[in-house]
Parts: structure tokens; C-alpha cells; sequence
């Protein structure tokens, strides 16, 4: 019997003052913005803030924890009284510090994850877009380079891949020595890199959708990296976003998504089969009306939706990891999402250019819908409204209650639909066992290991079509080979090319169509307006 996914809703960071920290909340940053944000309406008091996430139908809370700690024995007790599991996180630390030494990273003490583990109420600990912190250490921390998971020096991408794994772990020892209850540390991330290496090195995958992400791609590399390494998935619907319109907004880019959007959102990440499936974050889903009561805004109201109805009447038959591929993506995890240098975090280490292959890989996988120069929005050719809006003159007063006229700051630009025949993404040292029996493979990336290809032969052998990069190969498979059972092996040297279109346009499936395969069933999802920013999910 599957296990349906658990609920969650994120703290505020824009709307009030954290309930049981508000000293905190007026000493430190709450949000990326890199500037001291002041709250927007009343403090909440505990109990009533309690309520509401009970209202919501919240099973659990994810809080990030205040480096002084404060709030910790009330935040336990009140979880305790409303029956509610936690998410701690370091995301106000890594903002704000105190850091590891040498690094850019906030670490929970272990005396504070020793308590919250005797508590029975911690559900995982969370780690804030530690891929974006590696390969971005200047973010937060400005006195010096220094990567979320530390320096590293290596003269190639394997090496350097090597290393980083190694460095997670070491990083992870005293966090999970403190733990002590197996609870998963997860690896919630903007970027879709390095969702492989930090799961070999022991962290659950926990992809952000909506956000600026192509979703087949985010999605599947998230989905590829669980099941190869055999974690579980958590998915958070974060609010923040490139867009702006006619919906309340508290910042530029909070929420980011319209209210649509999220609705769609929402059924997408469920129909994944997740373990947890939570919101980021709550200030985009209430906002205060008359009286100073807080009330539910149209994100609310879907959320609200979701929860009541929408769960209740699509019981999932499967889970994640029960994840199958059509085509699957084998290629290094390399650390490129489009900004082409400091892989790893090295500023020394030249991103070589083949790493842009995996983007070449998903470009052919989509159709052409995803970019052949990134994996994200945050790549050259994308302007965001949001950006308009922040820097308009004069400057803004938030929150903007009925937010703003799309057409005014440009018409949104991030839509949830790009076509894929269930695509899954495993590293370069996926297992035959991993990759499964997918119909096309695609070998992309600067290296692939020597096991892994020869696996990926085998699969051509028994009937797979497989395009590999060539200069992947060594020379005796840089030659194109058909068998009588329909399997075909063609080296190429580049993925955009005739030739390798050629071939895996029968396993493309539909240009109006994204099909996601578990066990048995197929999850459809297709556009529900003309450009995709609203889906129909069903499960065939």
C-alpha cells in the first residue's frame, strides 16, 4: 500500500514577525534579498499562528532556525500541543552567519538537533539551496570565497566531483551523529545540479518547483538522483518567482507564480509521488484583512483547495520510487546550470565545454522547449517582470494588495508545461539496475565511468537506442552499430545534431504532451491554456 505524501507550510519571512523569535526577526535577514526587510503587519501570537497552520491543514512545519536559538523550547512545545511534526533549517544563518569555519554554511549546533531529536517531533533537517551556495559562495558571505562545502582543488570535473562528494559527507557526519534517529537531511535546491552528488554523499533530493525551473528537467533530475541512490523525494512549492500580476504581492517576486500557476503546481508536485510535499511560504498564502485578522489570499484559497479536496479524491497508487524512463539522461554531474565556470565552486577550474552537453541532452529530450544554453531560468535570454517591478520609480509600497497589471511590467514568463516521455537523469555511475529498461538513452557530460558505459552498451545490446556523446567513448565504440533486435549505438559529436534528432524522434512521444511513468501508471500532464502556465494532470 503506497503512503500518501505528507503536508507542509514554510514560516514567514515577509508578512510578521516570526511568533515565538520576534527579537530575531528585527535583528536579522529573513529573505535573499541581501537588505533588512521590516514586517509587514501585526505580530501573531503563537497559538492563534498554531491554529491556522492546523486550519491550513499543515502535518508539518518547516521553521528555520535563529542562530540564537530563542525560540527552540517554545517552537517544541507548541508542535507538541497541535500535534505537529518540524522541519528545522539553516536558511537565517547561511544569510546572515555565523559560519562554518571556512565555509558559507550554517550549521545547526549539535546540542540543538540533540534536543529536537529527543522531542519525537523532528521530521528532517533542512539544508537551504546548498548547491547554489557552492557553486555561488559570494551570495551571502562577502569577506572571502568560501563554498558551502568548502575549497576544493582538482585539475578535472571527476576529480573535483570526487571530492565534493567526499566533503558532504564530512559535513554531514556531525549532523547525523546528532540526529541519531535517522531523520533524512535534505538537499532542497533551486538549481538542477548537483541533486546526484549530494545524494551519493548521504542527502535526500528536495527539488523546488515553480521558482525558475523547467519542470520535466528539475523534476526528473530530482526523481533520477532519488531512485539511483535510493532516497526518498520531498518537493517544496515555493511562491518566489520571475513573474508579477493582478494577485496579492508582498515583495517583487512573492509571490512570483499566479494564483493558477500554483494551483497547478501543487497537483504536479502530489502526482511526482513524494514522501512530503510542502509551500514556501506561508505570508504568500494569508494576508490581514479587517480587524488585523489574518485571511486566506487566492494562493490561500487554492492551497486550502488542494488539501480539502483535491487530495482526497486523487489517492496516489504509486510513489516515487517507483519511477520508470522512457529516455534516460546519463551524464556527469558536473555542476552547470548555465553560468559555465567556477564548477564546484573552483574559481580556478575551467568548465569545459562539454559540460554544456546535458543541456543539449534535455534540449533534445523536450523538443527544443528547454534551452540548449541552461537548465533554469537564470540564464542569458530571460528578462524578469520582477525586476521592472523593483526597480520601478517611484519605489513601491508593499504589500500590493491586488498586485499589479501583468501587461504593465511585461507578460509573465514562466510556465509550468514543456513536453517529455518521462525522462529521468542518472549520474555517471548509475547501475544497469538504476537506469532500468528505458526505450532511448542519451550519454552526455564531460566523463562517464567505465562501468556505467558498459552498462549503457548492454542496454543498446538488448534493444535500447543509445546516442553517445563521442568524446565519452573510447575509439573502438566511436562507430555506429545496429542489432537484429532493434537496438542502435550512435556516437555523435554533438547531441543537437541531424543525426542524433533523427534518431530519437520515435521516443519524443507528443510536442502537446509530458508523461511521467511509475510502475504501472503514467501520470499525463498537458497544457490547460494556450502557453502552459496552467496544466490538466491525470493519471492513465
Amino acid at each position: 500500500m503506497n503512503v500518501q505524501p505528507k503536508l507542509g507550510i514554510q514560516g514567514p519571512v515577509l508578512g510578521w514577525n516570526d511568533p515565538w523569535n520576534r527579537a530575531g526577526s528585527g535583528r536579522l535577514m529573513r529573505t535573499g534579498t541581501g537588505r533588512m526587510i521590516p514586517p509587514q503587519e501585526p505580530d501573531v501570537a503563537p497559538e492563534s499562528y498554531m491554529a491556522l497552520l492546523k486550519e491550513l491543514g499543515a502535518e508539518f512545519y518547516v521553521h528555520h532556525l535563529f542562530p540564537d536559538l530563542q525560540e527552540l523550547p517554545a517552537l517544541i512545545e507548541d508542535c507538541r500541543k497541535f500535534d505537529l511534526r518540524l522541519v528545522v533549517g539553516n536558511e537565517y544563518g547561511n544569510i546572515n552567519g555565523p559560519w562554518s569555519e571556512g565555509a558559507n554554511r550554517y550549521d545547526i549546533p549539535p546540542e540543538a538537533l540533540r534536543t529536537l531529536a529527543d522531542s519525537g517531533l523532528l521530521e528532517a533537517l533542512l539544508l537551504d539551496e546548498p548547491e547554489h551556495l557552492q557553486i555561488n559562495a559570494a551570495q551571502y558571505r562577502k569577506d572571502e570565497w568560501f563554498p558551502h562545502w568548502g575549497k576544493l582543488q582538482a585539475d578535472s570535473l571527476q576529480e573535483a566531483h570526487g571530492q565534493f562528494v567526499e566533503k558532504v559527507q564530512e559535513g554531514l557526519v556531525p549532523l547525523k551523529a546528532a540526529l541519531e534517529s535517522n531523520q533524512p537531511v535534505l538537499s532542497e535546491q533551486v538549481f538542477p545540479t548537483l541533486f546526484h552528488a549530494q545524494a551519493r554523499a548521504g542527502m535526500t533530493p528536495a527539488p523546488k518547483i515553480m521558482k525558475e525551473s523547467f519542470h520535466p528537467l528539475q523534476l526528473g533530475t530530482a526523481l533520477g538522483a532519488a531512485k539511483q541512490y535510493d532516497r526518498a523525494l520531498w518537493i517544496c512549492a515555493d511562491l518566489w518567482g520571475p513573474d508579477i500580476g493582478a494577485w496579492p504581492t508582498r515583495l517583487s517576486g512573492f509571490p512570483g507564480h499566479s494564483p493558477t500557476e500554483f494551483a497547478s503546481a501543487l497537483r504536479l508536485g502530489y502526482h511526482m509521488g513524494p514522501s512530503h510535499l510542502f509551500v514556501e511560504n506561508i505570508d504568500g498564502l494569508l494576508l490581514t484583512g479587517e480587524g488585523r485578522k489574518l485571511e486566506k489570499t487566492a494562493f490561500g484559497e487554492e492551497w486550502l483547495r488542494f488539501v480539502r479536496e483535491y487530495v482526497p479524491a486523487h489517492p496516489l497508487p504509486y510513489n516515487h520510487r517507483q519511477a520508470r524512463a522512457t529516455v534516460a539522461i546519463v551524464h556527469s554531474d558536473d555542476s552547470n546550470y548555465g553560468q559555465n565556470e567556477r564548477p564546484f565552486g573552483i574559481r580556478e577550474l575551467p568548465m569545459p565545454e562539454h559540460s554544456q552537453s546535458i543541456f543539449h541532452a534535455w534540449h533534445l529530450a523536450t523538443q527544443g522547449a528547454v534551452p540548449a544554453h541552461g537548465s533554469c531560468l537564470h540564464i542569458p535570454g530571460y528578462s524578469f517582470p520582477r525586476h521592472a517591478l523593483q526597480f520601478s520609480e517611484p519605489p513601491t509600497e508593499y504589500p500590493l494588495r491586488e498586485g499589479v497589471p501583468e501587461e504593465k511590467y511585461g507578460e509573465p514568463i514562466h510556465p509550468l508545461f514543456q513536453p517529455a516521455n518521462s525522462v529521468l537523469t542518472f549520474d555517471a555511475y548509475a547501475t544497469a539496475e538504476a537506469i532500468g529498461e528505458p526505450e532511448l538513452i542519451l550519454l552526455a557530460g564531460s566523463y562517464i565511468s567505465d562501468d556505467t558505459l558498459a552498462a549503457c552498451r548492454r542496454l543498446a545490446e538488448q534493444g535500447a537506442a543509445v546516442i553517445a556523446g563521442s568524446w565519452l567513448l573510447p575509439e573502438e565504440l566511436r562507430r555506429l552499430q545496429r542489432w537484429n533486435g532493434g537496438g542502435c549505438w550512435l556516437p555523435v559529436d554533438s547531441l543537437l545534431g541531424e543525426d542524433a534528432r533523427e534518431l530519437a524522434a520515435p521516443y519524443l512521444g507528443s510536442d502537446k504532451l509530458w508523461r511521467q511513468r511509475f510502475g504501472e501508471h503514467t501520470v499525463r500532464i498537458s497544457p490547460a491554456d494556450e502557453r502552459g502556465f496552467s496544466l490538466h494532470v491525470e493519471i492513465e
